[in-house]
C-alpha cells in the first residue's frame, strides 16, 4: 500500500525541527519494519500574525510503501512517537492517508493549496480528513498542527509544490556533472531548466550549495538555471537557496 504521511508544528525554537522528527519518523518505520519511506518534502503554508508558528510555518511529508494491514499499528506507532519527541508548547498534527482510499483527491489538493494563501481552523481540517478517508489526529497544546499535517498530504498529492528536505547525497559543490548522471542518483527522477524544459543528458552541471529537488508534475525534479560560460565550462547549474525557497 502506498501511503503520504505528514506532520506540522512539532517544534520550538529550542527544539529538533519538524523535518528532523520526519527524518525520525521515516528511519524508525524502515527499522521496525513498517515500510520504506521515500524523501521528504517541505511544503510552505502561509506566513501569518494569526497563523503560531516556530520559523517557517511548513509542513513535512513523505510518501512510503508499507504492508497495508499495518496501516492503523502504523498510526498507532507515529502518534507515539510524536508524543515523546515533540517539544513543549508545540502543536503537533500527524495526517496518514493511504493513496487508494482517499475519497476525494481534488478537494484534499485544494485544501492544501489554500493552506498558502489562506488562514483555515482545526475544525475544517478535522471534518474534511473524514470526508476524505484519511487518518488525522492532534497530539499535545492546541492540536493546529492537524492543519499543517492535512495540508502537505494534499500538496504532496498534487506534486506541484515543495522541495526536498536537506540535499542530494552524491554531488559536492564545486563538482561539474553530466546530466545523464544526475538522473542515476536516488531521488532524481528529472532535470529540467528553470523554464520547465528537458536538458540533454551530455550537458554538463555546475553543482552549487545543497542541491536539492522539487516537485514538478508529481516528479522529483532537478532544476538548473544557465549559466554565462568561457569556453568548456559547464552550461547549467544547480538552483542557489535563495531561488529554492520559491517552492
Amino acid at each position: 500500500m502506498r501511503i503520504l504521511l505528514a506532520i506540522d508544528d512539532t517544534d520550538n525554537m529550542d527544539s529538533k525541527g519538524t523535518g528532523a522528527i520526519a527524518a525520525l519518523i521515516a528511519e524508525s518505520m524502515l527499522r521496525d519494519g513498517f515500510g520504506i519511506p521515500s524523501f521528504i518534502t517541505r511544503h510552505q503554508l502561509l506566513v501569518h500574525p494569526d497563523i503560531p508558528y516556530t520559523s517557517h510555518n511548513s509542513a513535512m511529508c513523505f510518501p512510503a510503501d508499507i504492508d497495508g494491514t499495518r496501516i492503523d499499528e502504523l498510526a498507532t506507532f507515529c502518534s507515539g512517537l510524536l508524543e515523546r519527541e515533540c517539544a513543549d508548547g508545540s502543536d503537533p498534527g500527524l495526517c496518514i492517508a493511504a493513496l487508494d482510499r482517499i475519497t476525494n483527491g481534488e478537494e484534499l489538493i485544494g485544501f492544501g493549496r489554500r493552506a498558502k494563501g489562506e488562514i483555515l481552523t482545526k475544525e475544517e481540517a478535522l471534518v474534511l480528513a473524514t470526508r476524505f478517508g484519511v487518518h488525522l489526529s492532534e497530539h499535545g497544546g492546541t492540536g493546529d498542527g492537524v492543519i499543517g499535517a492535512l495540508a502537505g498530504v494534499g500538496l504532496r498529492l498534487w506534486g506541484n509544490d515543495g522541495r526536498m528536505r536537506g540535499s542530494l547525497k552524491g554531488p559536492q559543490p564545486g563538482e561539474s556533472w553530466r546530466v545523464r548522471d544526475l538522473l542515476e542518483q536516488a531521488d532524481v527522477e528529472a532535470v529540467r531548466s528553470v523554464a520547465g524544459d528537458a536538458i540533454d543528458e551530455n550537458e554538463c552541471v555546475l553543482i552549487g550549495d545543497k542541491p536539492k529537488t522539487v516537485m514538478r508534475e508529481g516528479a522529483s525534479v532537478l532544476l538548473l538555471s544557465a549559466r554565462r560560460i568561457g569556453a568548456g565550462e559547464a552550461r547549467w547549474e544547480t538552483l542557489p537557496k535563495k531561488l529554492l525557497r520559491e517552492y
